[in-house]
């Protein structure tokens, strides 16, 4: 269910709004925690609220990934991708509309991850804004080296497709599970790649929104990639508020759990929580009980392990800092983490170059070894209905404009005459 508010959720409108649903629903009144516990039932939590915003001119961090010429639009009625240009691999992944499939483009025979959504679920969610803000986001020239990049999309009547980089270095999540926590060398390595993407996003007036580790993805050469930017918000510039609830649970800010309005600064609390993760092996406020976990996220004293370090323990307690005004990034964004000692042996330039060798290099042969992807999805048939040999949807199916190609990719995907 979806609810929409006419102004911000706050925690007097919450509470209201529970003990209405449940008077209505069951005949008797529940206290927050429980409607919390049902609410965040499912890993993630998103109700779109108007986003009220406060102008104010942003830092600049802008990279462009070695070379990529920037992305544009292309007119749809000079595209014709459609399912059948590509032979699919492997199931590689899953998520709430649909699965990601590993494909090789029958002419060009470059590997990519196409991501495969069916309509029908979105629509019957009303998701659609969510799928557009990704498809727009993808777009904004995101050609960083740390972010996941669009090749193509396009419809058929019943799907929609994303055609992505094809990452398999396997997910943060997937190597966490292995070996628990990361030495603190490696998880800097990680941290910093991750707030160079952030700052990115940042100085393009987008908060992401949803860091953690199952969006991280590590590519073959053991770089961070970052992922799934469905819970993306544009137009929010450094020092503009929010106020939709929405997110994955142990990665949660306090105020956006709150329902207080909310910066780019959650994406700072979001990447403490990963970096807690990465050096301890659970987030910071982690519990079972969801309603316990929240409240150890509002009120819980930061605990940290006897052997985290002097330099990881500051930025910890920096990033994870609940009065937003003191919380580190949150005035300056990028530059104040890039100022704390826990990443002075960070030389920001060379990463930003991927000339910085990566502590953990992923043993894969090639793009067909899916060894780092978890076999619950690997052993998984790939479906026949991602195959159609239907020719692409035109721009009057149920998402307008959904449909691109990367125009230096655009000659080479044309058709042999």
């Amino acid at each position: 269910m979806t609810v929409t508010q006419e102004g911000p959720m706050t925690y007097a409108k919450m509470k209201g709004l529970v003990s209405f649903l449940s008077a209505l629903l069951k005949g008797k009144k529940v206290g927050l925690s429980d409607f919390l516990y049902k609410l965040v039932s499912s890993q993630q939590l998103c109700q779109p609220l108007d986003a009220q915003k406060i102008l104010l001119q942003p830092g600049k961090l802008r990279r462009e990934k070695e070379g990529r010429p920037p992305l544009s639009s292309l007119n749809t009625g000079t595209s014709e991708m459609k399912p059948s240009d590509f032979d699919y691999v492997k199931v590689i992944g899953r998520g709430s509309f649909g699965k990601v499939l590993l494909a090789k483009h029958r002419k060009q025979g470059g590997y990519y991850a196409v991501k495969v959504l069916q309509k029908q679920m979105i629509v019957q969610r009303k998701e659609q804004r969510h799928v557009m803000v990704e498809r727009s986001v993808l777009l904004k020239g995101l050609q960083h080296p740390f972010l996941v990049g669009l090749h193509f999309s396009f419809q058929t009547p019943t799907m929609l497709y994303f055609v992505l980089d094809y990452v398999n270095g396997g997910e943060l999540f997937y190597h966490l599970q292995r070996e628990v926590s990361f030495p603190e060398p490696r998880a800097a390595f990680y941290a910093a790649e991750m707030a160079a993407a952030l700052g990115y996003l940042h100085s393009l007036d987008i908060v992401y929104r949803d860091l953690k580790p199952e969006n991280i993805l590590l590519d073959s050469e053991g770089h961070v990639m970052l992922t799934d930017f469905g819970l993306c918000k544009e137009g929010v510039p450094i020092g503009g508020i929010m106020h939709t609830f929405c997110g994955t649970p142990e990665y949660l800010a306090p105020e956006v759990l709150q329902g207080q309005p909310y910066s780019p600064a959650v994406d700072w609390w979001g990447l403490g929580t990963v970096l807690f993760e990465m050096i301890c092996g659970l987030p910071p406020f982690y519990s079972r009980s969801k309603a316990e976990m929240f409240e150890k996220i509002l009120h819980a004293p930061l605990q940290l392990h006897s052997g985290v370090s002097e330099a990881a323990c500051s930025l910890l307690e920096g990033l994870l800092e609940r009065d937003v005004s003191k919380r580190l990034g949150g005035s300056r964004d990028i530059l104040e983490l890039q100022e704390h000692p826990f990443f002075a042996s960070i030389e920001w330039e060379e990463l930003l170059a991927r000339r910085v060798r990566p502590p953990f290099i992923p043993n894969v042969t090639g793009p067909c070894d899916v060894s780092y992807i978890d076999p619950e999805f690997t052993l998984q048939p790939v479906p026949a209905s991602v195959n159609g040999r239907c020719q692409a949807a035109g721009a009057g199916e149920a998402f307008p404009g959904f449909s691109f190609m990367n125009p230096a990719e655009y000659e080479a995907a044309e058709p042999v005459s």
